[in-house]
């Protein structure tokens, strides 16, 4: 479901801000000074979508609402006192176990008038057992009020009742409907605390041990990026080597099949030949293979005469086994395109080896925790545009101006437009930036106070 609007209103009990989404260029930008909420519109827009309702408890608002290009509207507010149905709701959950304060309300109106909702119950500490969460959630504690996950998030105990209320003994139950919306609305937040990640290949830790609790292991995102940027070409090159294994196996039956019955012309077998070694070449080029993993195939006229059926089937199975590659090269190619027009006196290569890896002129390495702050944010945020996002996806870019030299400010909109083009999917910006905007105001929202007489 794709959003086409988002509107808040009586945040912190002053602001109304609506923010229509650039459907078309697919990017959207809000700026207005400090204060006004950009950054909280932000993280409740991701909240709602990604079971992290802590901002819609702790934050005063109205009403925060959500629509949909094909018409359909949620909404997230208190009980309304116009509503029957949430108002028997209330006195039926007050006659049996009174609230600490009035539940928050997600509501849903679809396309075809169809409405319903759910409730968002606070809870208390003192309901669930501590030990419990561990148990159930494969959390680890890692202070009083504070659990580590297995992907180096840092909870709070209402962040893991968001997460994780429905591995509790709690009574809360998400509706067929809310859960069918959640899937089919993907919301990623890149945030400011961009540059440090907790490690997701740290060793097993020990648990609470005389009165202390073990460290948090904090490492570089950019070097935790280049593990994962390996680990991504592995896994395509495994991909590869199955299906090369699967199409040797019927190589031969295939090959008598298409005996007499050649599907290409020499003309299409010399143009298709050409074509693999010119894919081959980009493949290597952006590290997914090897120089001289493949010998070219010599394809002359002889060759050809005496071989048609050979190589027309060579050639097809060929084309299947590099396809495997086409998306991550794609991605890979615009990584580095952008960030070699970025660095001075050095560049970026990849490998299946190290991910990406940094060389100084001399093509000596330099590692990549030795980047500038400025570079490892334009070297993080690229990365998870490219590599961490789903297709159809609204992406959520809180100050991407941080630590940016103004220049690279003014050219971040054009590379993220290339980017949206090649993965498919729309953003939403957060910035105070004007050199980020540069002269494309024409894609910004501005959010303002309230009018005074």
């Amino acid at each position: 479901m794709r959003i086409t609007e988002v509107v808040i209103e009586g945040l912190f009990g002053i602001f109304d801000h609506p923010i229509s989404l650039n459907t078309e260029e697919r990017i959207t930008i809000i700026h207005g000074p400090n204060g006004f909420g950009k950054t909280i519109l932000l993280q409740m827009l991701n909240g709602l979508f990604n079971n992290k309702f802590t901002e819609f408890r702790s934050i005063p608002f109205r009403k925060f609402e959500v629509r949909f290009e094909e018409g359909s509207t949620i909404w997230v507010g208190e009980l309304s006192e116009s509503n029957t149905l949430q108002q028997d709701f209330l006195q039926n959950r007050l006659e049996h176990t009174p609230l600490p304060k009035t539940p928050i309300i997600i509501n849903f109106l679809g396309n075809n008038g169809q409405t319903d909702f759910f409730t968002l119950e606070p809870i208390n500490a003192d309901e669930i057992p501590l030990p419990m969460i561990e148990d159930r959630t494969g959390l680890e504690r890692i202070s009083t009020e504070q659990w580590l996950s297995s992907h180096g998030e840092i909870l709070s105990f209402d962040e893991v009742i968001d997460r994780f209320g429905h591995l509790l003994p709690l009574k809360f139950e998400e509706p067929d409907w809310w859960v069918q919306v959640k899937e089919s609305t993907k919301i990623h937040l890149i945030g400011t605390q961009r540059l440090l990640n907790i490690s997701s290949r740290r060793g097993t830790r020990d648990r609470y041990i005389h009165g202390r609790f073990p460290s948090i292991p904090w490492v570089p995102t950019v070097q935790e990026y280049s593990k994962e940027l390996a680990e991504k070409i592995q896994e395509k090159l495994a991909e590869s080597a199955a299906l090369s294994q699967s199409l040797d196996r019927t190589f031969p039956v295939r090959l008598v099949e298409q005996i007499g019955h050649s599907k290409l012309t020499e003309d299409q077998i010399r143009d298709k030949l050409d074509e693999l070694e010119n894919k081959r070449s980009r493949l290597e080029e952006v590290g997914l293979q090897d120089k001289e993993q493949d010998m070219a195939f010599l394809s002359t006229p002889q060759i050809i005469e005496n071989t048609e059926e050979v190589l027309s089937v060579y050639a097809q199975d060929a084309e299947e086994k590099l396809s495997v590659f086409d998306e991550i090269a794609d991605k890979i190619e615009l990584f580095k395109k952008i960030i070699n027009e970025r660095l001075l006196h050095k560049k970026i290569t990849i490998s299946r080896q190290e991910g990406f890896s940094i060389l100084t002129t001399e093509d000596k390495p330099l590692p990549v925790t030795a980047l500038s702050s400025g570079e490892q944010h334009e070297l993080v945020l690229l990365y998870q545009l490219l590599f961490k996002v789903s297709p159809d996806s609204l992406i959520l870019i809180d100050e991407p101006e941080l630590s940016l030299h103004v220049a690279w400010q003014q050219q971040f909109l054009q590379d993220l437009q290339e980017i949206t083009q090649l993965a498919s999917f729309d953003v939403l910006i957060a910035t105070h930036s004007p050199q980020i905007i540069h002269d494309r105001w024409d894609l910004t929202v501005e959010l303002k106070g309230p009018e005074t007489s």
